[in-house]
């Protein structure tokens, strides 16, 4: 019954973000940033696998990082795209704990970045990130049923 409950507040929020230009600023917000972590995750999860986007993944995953994660460093992103894919399915069905784990996914991409030297604008960026996440997950409470 949880899962058949989710998948109707989820197919709620959809209809919400075909019809967003009739709800109230607040709901226009949170279903906003819904899709936005549903979507970014897992479009960069399967690109992990599929490399659509052209992205180097290696170039942005620090030494230490690959040092935990088991294999190559293909391997390590690999590992995490499987992360982003089930962090993007949190999200679609449980919005308040899927965004506070995308939230803390990014503090962890940040300060992973943080530690390579050079990116300092991007691991900002994923702070501003996992801020909004927050804000979403917070906002769940009032607007996801």
């Amino acid at each position: 019954m949880a899962f058949t409950d989710a998948v109707h507040d989820m197919r709620e929020e959809v209809h919400d973000l075909m019809t967003i230009g009739h709800l109230d600023a607040a709901r226009q917000a949170y279903i906003g940033l819904w899709a936005s972590f549903v979507a970014v995750p897992f479009i960069f999860g399967v690109d992990k696998f599929a490399g659509f986007l052209g992205a180097h993944w290696e170039g942005y995953l620090a030494r230490w990082v690959n040092a935990i994660l088991p294999g190559s460093p293909a391997n390590a992103v690999m590992v995490l795209g499987v992360v982003e894919v089930l962090l993007a399915i949190a999200v679609a069905l449980k919005p308040r704990l899927g965004g506070d784990l995308v939230a803390l996914y990014l503090v962890f991409a940040a300060f992973s970045v943080f530690t390579m030297g050079g990116m300092t604008v991007l691991g900002i960026l994923f702070l501003a990130a996992a801020v909004c996440a927050l804000s979403m997950a917070r906002l769940s409470t009032t607007y996801h049923h």
